[in-house]
């Protein structure tokens, strides 16, 4: 939190490591990311040059230990989202894709040869990977997925051929090794694949109007040939990738949060300097009553990640809760990105600011790791005990 926004001294909730943590985090994403941000924005560039700089800040499989992993906590992987997207969603969607969800299925369900091989060059951005799950007609609902992986050959060193396509798979282009969930006789199971490998093609989806400080992706994996080392041994079915899902799916809690403050600043810093009707725009009831309202949702919203933060670190944490979190802040987010936006008047549909660039993010964020409505059938389900989905 900051001054203006911390109305209920929710930084005294936090250890001096998890305060030294999320103020480094800081300090890179003003000196790396406000400065430039907007130029990658307009432009859709993805800075990959700084990707090796977030693995020496600790911030790539930053709540994995050991292969070289950082090992940090919970509540300190959220900080560092939160401090992320208060530059720009983009920036910490690589974070996730790369440490939540591309580490994690390695880390989770993998070989000790495949987390030695892997997960020490992931930690420090020498290796990139992507996690490929969506499909162009299974996006909520993995389970009907068409991609296929058959056996090549008999016994158990018999290798594998997987046919198929992945839709909005982020950093697919820039990565060395993809995660490729596919059905395979034996229900859904995922594979390592360097993304050399022949039949293995990717390329960026464009134009975007959201994320465009980001690179999202269409693959194509035509008779795509992998040695039998290739499967992760642990993960079977969809509680494989829907794990892994659930490790991004937190860290947006707590980042949605940092679109959230960088917007209110935003429109405060602005309604504090803007002069109409001989009086700041601060000074009048009505903007006040929006400042006051973002702020209230700020701080609901930093206690819900905290407490999930809290649950998660003492192995405590429940998939509804996830839920709960993902669903609120980032639904708060947007109407907050949004008003603020509006409070910028015409001023603020230019990059000059953020809250328009945050709120369009925003849409992204809202749909990716499961939409409000496959998050409000969860809790549905939690709370009556009859499952909706179908």
């Amino acid at each position: 939190m900051t001054e203006t926004s911390d109305l209920l001294n929710i930084d005294a909730l936090f250890t001096p490591d998890e305060l030294a943590t999320r103020d480094a985090v800081r300090a890179f994403v003003d000196d790396a990311i406000r400065p430039n941000i907007a130029h990658w924005y307009e432009n859709a560039i993805f800075p990959t040059d700084i990707v090796k700089e977030m693995g020496a800040l600790g911030l790539l499989g930053m709540h994995l230990s050991g292969y070289g992993c950082p090992g940090r906590s919970a509540v300190e992987y959220g900080l560092a989202a939160l401090e992320l997207e208060a530059g720009d969603s983009g920036l910490r969607t690589f974070v996730s894709v790369q440490g939540s969800l591309a580490m994690s299925a390695i880390y989770k369900h993998g070989s000790e040869d495949q987390k030695n091989e892997w997960l020490p060059r992931m930690a420090t951005g020498e290796v990139i990977g992507c996690f490929g799950l969506t499909e162009p007609s299974a996006g909520s609902d993995p389970g009907s997925m068409k991609t296929f992986a058959r056996r090549d050959g008999s016994g158990p060193d018999a290798g594998w051929v997987i046919n198929g396509s992945k839709r909005w798979i982020g950093l697919a282009t820039l990565a060395q090794v993809a995660i490729i969930w596919a059905m395979t006789d034996d229900g859904v199971r995922g594979f390592i694949v360097p993304t050399g490998t022949p039949g293995f093609k990717a390329q960026n989806i464009e134009p975007k109007l959201s994320m465009r400080a980001s690179v999202q992706c269409e693959i194509e994996l035509s008779d795509v040939r992998l040695p039998a080392t290739a499967l992760l041994p642990k993960a079977k079915g969809l509680r494989g990738p829907f794990e892994c899902l659930n490790e991004a799916r937190y860290g947006i809690a707590w980042g949605a949060m940092g679109a959230a403050r960088d917007s209110f600043e935003a429109a405060l810093a602005y309604s504090l300097e803007r002069h109409q009707f001989d009086k700041p725009l601060a000074g009048f009831q009505l903007t006040q009553e929006k400042l006051v309202n973002m702020a209230l949702e700020i701080n609901k919203g930093m206690l819900l990640a905290l407490q999930i933060g809290r649950l998660k670190d003492a192995g405590q944490l429940k998939p509804h809760h996830i839920s709960v979190g993902k669903l609120n802040n980032v639904r708060e987010a947007i109407a907050i990105c949004r008003d603020a936006r509006a409070m910028l008047g015409g001023n603020g549909i230019t990059l000059d600011y953020s809250p328009l660039r945050h709120a369009n993010n925003l849409e992204s964020v809202r749909t990716y790791e499961g939409t409000d409505e496959v998050h409000t059938l969860i809790l549905g389900n939690h709370i009556t005990g009859i499952q909706a989905f179908r």
